[in-house]
């Protein structure tokens, strides 16, 4: 008897890449929460050329570096690997300073900073919570 698994659904790839009860049971809302951020990204990337070529590609590299913050914090909601946790946060902090230098480099003024812009709610029922400069272990 052959069985056949399709790798399209994520609960079918968490159990192939042999993800644990806990993971699989999160894995459907990363992989919704992802599929989102780079949604919007592909759609926010796709601007009408001005023929300014600086500002064409700060408008189209913005939403490109706000989906991998994005991606990263759906990361940190669900990820557990430590060192890929630290990437993550490294990946947002490096990606909003990116962002800052391209506003600045166009003449743009920089948006509000949001509160606690760089830190993730985790998951809920996860075993993580935030301290004010990283996320950690319970």
């Amino acid at each position: 008897m052959k069985f056949i698994v399709r790798l399209d659904s994520p609960i079918a790839l968490a159990l192939v890449l042999g993800l644990g009860s806990p993971t699989l049971a999160q894995a459907p809302s990363f992989f919704s929460e992802n599929e989102a951020a780079m949604a919007k990204m592909m759609a926010d990337m796709n601007v009408k050329p001005t023929g300014d070529v600086d500002r064409d590609f700060v408008t189209m590299m913005i939403p490109h570096h706000q989906g991998a913050i994005d991606m990263a914090r759906a990361f940190l909601r669900y990820g557990h690997n430590e060192q890929l946790r630290r990437l993550a946060q490294e990946i947002i902090v490096t990606q909003q300073q990116e962002i800052a230098t391209m506003r600045l480099a166009i003449g743009d003024p920089l948006p509000p900073a949001a509160a606690a812009a760089g830190q993730p709610q985790p998951a809920p029922g996860s075993d993580y919570s935030t301290s004010h400069d990283s996320m950690r272990m319970k």
